[in-house]
């Protein structure tokens, strides 16, 4: 991780705490350091603020697999691919069917 890109990051989100974009870049940039904790805390925010923010589900949900969360993952690929299919992004409800299915490769109903 760049520290300096995260400092940079984390000043702008300063000035404009509501920018979706600058949270989910932190969460990357977190991510990245292996800093899944402040990963999750502003991927969680952004899927609560900002609900059509796509792109959190997939990340925060792989955290979870990660950390052996499950359950976790699980929930957040389901909410993200309801959210996904309001829109009708089938890029992304194909990303996380494919996330779900690797999870519990025997359940059809996702």
């Amino acid at each position: 991780m760049s520290k300096k890109r995260l400092e940079l990051i984390l000043e702008m989100l300063e000035k404009d705490p509501n920018d979706n974009f600058l949270i989910y870049a932190a969460a990357l940039e977190y991510q990245k350091a292996g800093d899944e904790k402040n990963a999750v805390v502003h991927l969680e925010k952004l899927t609560k603020n900002f609900p059509d923010y796509l792109g959190a589900y997939y990340t925060l949900g792989k955290i979870y697999e990660n950390t052996g969360e499950f359950d976790k993952a699980v929930s957040t690929y389901k909410k993200g691919k309801e959210i996904a299919k309001k829109h009708k992004d089938e890029k992304t409800i194909g990303e996380l069917t494919e996330a779900l299915m690797l999870l519990d490769d025997e359940e059809d109903n996702w």
